[in-house]
């Protein structure tokens, strides 16, 4: 049972797919697909179902949690050693969402550490789990729960989240609003699965309404400026009025006790967590987020 098998095993259980993962591994399919055929030999058991589409089964799925944990150790090892070696802190793999909010915190943490190489992953919670358990990134800062076994979450930051609507808006001079003075109104947002539409479903399933939604996309950036263009309403973080000072857009606040961003940090173990990525944990900790958006 060779470590290439091993982590091609992982690449086809993460897609559920020969073709995506053949082309993530930069294989031909046939051959991931013999290999994938002679670990199941070797184990003795299938480890995916292949009645329609390629889905990992339970025994695949036990076998994925004991091969995460393995390669995630052998990775660990191999980083400690290399500090050693170096005599420094080595590097720290730090994942998010979105940077804008880390901005601050990386620049404090590479003027005080030059010597430590850090590396950015933006990628969604769902894959945040998979990649902290197999080992692949340090830290993650999400806006959404990551739950996987024998992770740590810390909560770093809440914060506001106000309602953004273009200038001459009917709303744009109010203080602040409630969920029923937006029923009618025109949203833009970002797709299902990103925080601002999870909390946008939410705050109006919570009233019993719907959302009017008329543009939904990938990029909050672009978001902001259809908004100013003046396609409707939208939602943002504290951050987003001193990220983006545009002109043509009016911050409101919103009248509900949840309407707010929790930023979390989450990572594996301790006992895995190379010196480099203690620092930055550290200084994520304790990052003064009201008194730097105050500023």
């Amino acid at each position: 049972m060779d470590l290439n098998a091993l982590h091609q095993f992982l690449a086809v259980a993460r897609e559920e797919h020969l073709s995506r993962a053949a082309a993530e591994l930069r294989v031909a399919q046939p051959a991931l697909s013999r290999t994938i055929a002679r670990l199941e030999a070797e184990l003795g058991a299938p480890l995916f179902d292949r009645a329609g589409r390629l889905r990992l089964n339970a025994t695949g799925a036990v076998f994925r949690d004991y091969v995460e944990r393995a390669l995630g150790e052998l990775e660990a090892g191999r980083r400690a050693v290399a500090e050693v070696v170096s005599g420094g802190p080595g590097s720290v793999r730090l994942a998010s969402e979105t940077f804008l909010p880390l901005t601050g915190p990386i620049a404090a943490f590479t003027a005080a550490h030059p010597e430590v190489e850090v590396r950015l992953h933006q990628m969604a919670p769902h894959e945040m789990e998979q990649a902290l358990r197999a080992n692949e990134v340090d830290l993650c800062l999400a806006s959404q729960p990551v739950s996987a076994p024998r992770i740590t979450s810390a909560v770093v930051h809440v914060d506001q989240v106000w309602l953004a609507a273009p200038q001459g808006h009917r709303l744009a001079a109010e203080p602040r609003v409630t969920i029923e003075d937006l029923a009618a109104e025109p949203f833009v947002i970002t797709r299902p699965g990103q925080w601002q539409r999870r909390l946008l479903d939410w705050l109006f399933a919570d009233r019993n309404l719907e959302p009017r939604i008329v543009c939904e996309i990938d990029e909050p950036a672009a978001t902001y400026m259809l908004v100013s263009a003046g396609l409707g309403l939208s939602i943002f973080p504290q951050i987003a009025r001193f990220a983006m000072p545009e002109p043509g857009v009016a911050w409101v606040g919103i009248d509900h006790p949840h309407c707010n961003r929790t930023l979390s940090l989450h990572w594996a173990s301790d006992e895995r967590l190379p010196a480099a990525a203690r620092l930055m944990r550290a200084q994520i900790s304790a990052w003064d987020w009201d008194q730097r958006l105050a500023g």
